[in-house]
């Protein structure tokens, strides 16, 4: 038996395990074969028919509008609360924002105690052996969904100072909760690590 000629192939020149079919199927049901001469895309700033209207509906175009009488705008409510000059959406500060998510939590929570009858709030963070209802924001652990693992507590500012803590609802017959609701916990948080929930308090 004479010795079979292995193929030079070093890591420079590789040589192909297989040498590709000249009568290849891909090639005959490839895009270029379907559509061979496309012709190509204009440029943006050079497009014409910029403005012009293509299709329409109805026989009326621009119509008139005049009203009967004198029409005046009076604003309701407090000239502080309201716009008086432009204001550009979306470019608050931070800390202003924050305020004033601040001052809806505290407002929601009177509405709370006031409906389910609390005697008042405590610290989310301190450490309590005994059950105690405090107040504060749904949040999320990380930016996955909400599940019953990754259910934050951020406390209001006057009793937690904003403080995030974890919640354990395995207590809790049932729940529905949401990123942002503001709702009343009763539990126990005897490392100030995790609270234990017990009874939930929802507007």
């Amino acid at each position: 038996q004479g010795s079979q000629k292995r193929s030079n192939s070093t890591p420079e020149t590789p040589q192909p395990k297989r040498a590709p079919s000249s009568r290849s199927p891909y090639g005959l049901f490839s895009p270029g074969s379907f559509s061979p001469s496309v012709t190509p895309s204009q440029k943006y700033s050079s497009r014409g028919g910029r403005g012009e209207v293509v299709a329409s509906f109805g026989a009326v175009q621009g119509p008139a509008w005049s009203g009967r009488g004198g029409c005046a705008v009076k604003l309701f409510g407090c000239l502080e609360e309201n716009l008086t000059k432009p204001y550009k959406f979306m470019f608050q500060k931070a800390l202003d924002v924050r305020e004033v998510l601040a001052g809806r939590v505290e407002e929601l929570g009177e509405v709370l105690q006031r409906h389910h009858g609390l005697d008042g709030f405590s610290s989310a963070t301190l450490p309590a052996q005994d059950p105690v209802t405090v107040l504060g924001q749904i949040s999320c652990d990380g930016n996955g969904k909400l599940n019953a693992k990754s259910v934050l507590l951020v406390g209001d500012l006057e009793h937690s100072g904003g403080a995030q803590v974890p919640l354990d609802l395995s207590e809790l017959p049932e729940y529905s909760l949401f990123p942002g609701q503001v709702v009343a916990l009763e539990g126990t948080n005897s490392t100030g690590r995790r609270m234990v929930v017990s009874k939930l308090y929802e507007v």
